[in-house]
């Protein structure tokens, strides 16, 4: 599994995970599309964008390997913001490529690219 170094463990100041420590002994934990619902409390639409802006501080819109990166926190924008790069593509693969489709992450998240802008 390959680690992401120098990207954010987690949102400062809370508990949202970004990244995970080790590979799951268990099995990989696969990346399904979550629906996002127009209720949902203001910390976890902050704890989207902050990681979108991580994601394009650190990739921006080249293909990147799933790797440490947190199934859960990717499964709030995958489908929409973060697609698959490969096909067929493996959900349970730490190897899996993603990719940021730039457009609609901008139309959703515009505030992420500013927050990135500021971290240069």
């Amino acid at each position: 599994m390959l680690k992401h170094r120098g990207f954010p463990g987690r949102l400062t100041g809370t508990d949202f995970q970004f990244t995970i420590r080790r590979a799951n002994p268990k099995g990989v934990t696969p990346i399904t599309r979550r629906e996002r619902y127009r209720d949902r409390r203001p910390a976890d639409r902050r704890a989207d964008t902050a990681f979108l802006a991580a994601l394009w501080q650190h990739f921006g819109d080249e293909p990147f390997e799933r790797g440490n990166l947190d199934a859960g926190r990717l499964s709030w924008l995958f489908g929409r913001e973060v697609l698959p790069y490969d096909d067929p593509f493996d959900p349970e693969s730490y190897d899996a490529l993603l990719v940021i489709d730039e457009s609609a992450a901008r139309a959703a998240f515009p505030e992420a690219f500013e927050l990135s802008e500021d971290w240069e």
